[in-house]
Parts: structure tokens; sequence; C-alpha cells
């Protein structure tokens, strides 16, 4: 059963003739996507502080912003490293900065947002090693920061959460960045494109079969990539080892099925991951509290499922 809010934004979209990403360049993308956030999304909270950062990365400087929700009389709070959706291709900092501040009030985290670079001008792995060069750089100024470098979570959601699934990978394997939880809002998990889910929810649900051959086709020029765990970390061999993880999914995306199996194969590879999924949901949902009540509920379990992993007790 799908949302009855849900639909109604789909059938609105549908009566404006919105022209849909995969049928626009890049650029144009990326503003249209910038510029229809404010019919969906809520208004953005105040929180105490919001800077704008930069962190060195191997193909130049990353643009960050933190959002810290207590003063800094608090102390050193714990982190999460947020990756924003868009397929790699769209998205940016002011997309994502409403759901950033949510997330940093409802959990008591300091949130760090992390602009990294998009293609096509930036294909695979460019977005990889830019988000673990800002995971690190927040490890690393920490004390500049005022944040806990023993309490590092990273996040993300759909191409952000398979960015933020890679991290914890590359982290383990480097063993000197500890992260302490994941945040796997809708990832996108497999390049192949395989699963029942693509096929049933692959169009009418927003995000579509095309749009995503769009995003994939930008993203990766090679398709020999596409089993690369870096691209696809549903893929890698070894899983164990990783921080916990909540994994929230939703029912009409055609991304359900390889989130569904990413937290699969954390706990079976003996990893604490909670699977959570919205049934009557679309994929990008949670950002659109606005016009979906659900999106809210889905925030607040997010930050609980934060402030739980990132707590000192």
């Amino acid at each position: 059963m799908l949302d009855p809010q849900a639909k109604t934004l789909l059938d609105l979209i549908a009566s404006r003739n919105m022209p849909a990403v995969h049928t626009q360049d890049p650029v144009t993308a990326r503003t249209q996507y910038r510029e229809r956030r404010f019919f969906t999304q809520p208004e953005a909270s105040q929180v105490d502080t919001v800077r704008e950062l930069s962190a060195d990365g191997p193909h130049g400087p990353i643009p960050l912003r933190l959002y810290r929700p207590l003063p800094a009389s608090a102390g050193a709070l714990p982190v999460l490293v947020y990756f924003h959706g868009g397929g790699w291709v769209i998205g940016d900092l002011d997309t994502h900065d409403v759901l950033c501040r949510d997330l940093a009030l409802k959990s008591g985290c300091t949130v760090v947002s992390v602009d990294y670079r998009l293609a096509p001008e930036f294909p695979f792995p460019v977005p990889v090693d830019d988000c673990l060069a800002a995971t690190r750089w927040v490890q690393q100024h920490a004390s500049d920061l005022n944040v806990d470098p023993t309490r590092i979570a990273v996040g993300g959601d759909s191409a952000g959460g398979k960015l933020a699934a890679v991290i914890s990978i590359a982290a383990r394997n480097a063993k000197d960045l500890p992260i302490s939880f994941q945040l796997l809002i809708y990832p996108a998990t497999d390049q192949r494109f395989n699963t029942k889910s693509y096929q049933v929810n692959g169009q009418g649900y927003l995000l579509t079969s095309d749009s995503m051959t769009y995003f994939r086709g930008h993203y990766i020029t090679d398709t020999s990539h596409y089993l690369d765990w870096r691209a696809s970390p549903l893929l890698a061999d070894d899983l164990s080892g990783l921080p916990p993880a909540l994994v929230l999914v939703a029912g009409y995306d055609p991304l359900r099925d390889e989130g569904v199996a990413y937290a699969q194969r954390l706990s079976e590879a003996g990893n604490k991951a909670t699977l959570m999924s919205f049934e009557r949901q679309i994929h990008g949902f949670i950002t659109m509290g606005r016009v979906i009540n659900e999106a809210n509920e889905a925030v607040e379990v997010c930050a609980a499922a934060l402030k739980r992993a990132l707590s000192k007790g």
C-alpha cells in the first residue's frame, strides 16, 4: 500500500509534466534538484553553530558544512560525517541542509556534511576518495572541531548511503580510522541492477530505472567497475568486522532489495545490523517532511539510533 501522501506527491509531479532527471544534462539536473527542495522539505531548524569548512583531499579541497546542536560548553560531541544522495551526479550541501540540521538536533551529535565531487566531471572512484579523505580530516581535526574522535559515525542516503558503507569497509581495512556506526538510508549497494525491486519499482515511484541508468552511466565509465566493492559494497568478499549499522529502506524503491540484502550480509558476517523498512514509502522520502509525515518519523528513527550508538554509556 503506497502512502496516500506519497501518491499525492507523485500525482502532482506527473500532472505538472516535470522533466525526469535522465532527460536533463547534469548541470540542469543539479539546479532543478536544488530549487525543488523547497516544495517538499520542512523549514530549516536552528542549530547552535553552522560552520563552512574545507578538508584536504587527493583531488583538491573538499567543502564541508558543520552543524553543532549544543554550545561549546557542552564539550566534545560525537560526530556524524554525512554524504548526501543524488546518484553521485546531483545534490550538495544545500539540498541536504535541513536533514543534517534535524539529525544534529535530534541526536545531539555534531554533523559534518561533505560536498564531495560529482560525476560526470569526477567519476568513480573520485567521490569515494573525497569521502574517505573528509572522514579522515574530521578525525584528525577533532580537537579543533570540538568533537570526540572515538565516536565517529558515517551516514548517507541513496548514493551517499553507498559511500558511507564503502567508507566503513575502507576504514576497517586501514585499521587507523575508527568508525563507531553507519547510518545507511536506502543505500545503493549493487550496480548490477538485477533485483526484483528494480523491476517492480522501476517506473512510477519517482526514482526510475531510466534515472538509475543515467546516474550509473555518468558515475561509472568502465562497466567492469560494477563489480568493484567501492561501487557495489554488497559484492565485497568480506563484510566482517564492520561497525553497527541501521539500514533503512523504502517499500516502493528500486533500491529496496539491495538494501535488505546488504543488511542481511552484514548480520551474517557477525555485525550488529538493524533493518527498518518504511513499506509505504518511495525513494528519497526522508527529506520530504513538509509533504510526507512518515519522513519526519524516519528522521526520528535515524537520530535515535545515532544517539544510542554514540552515547558514552
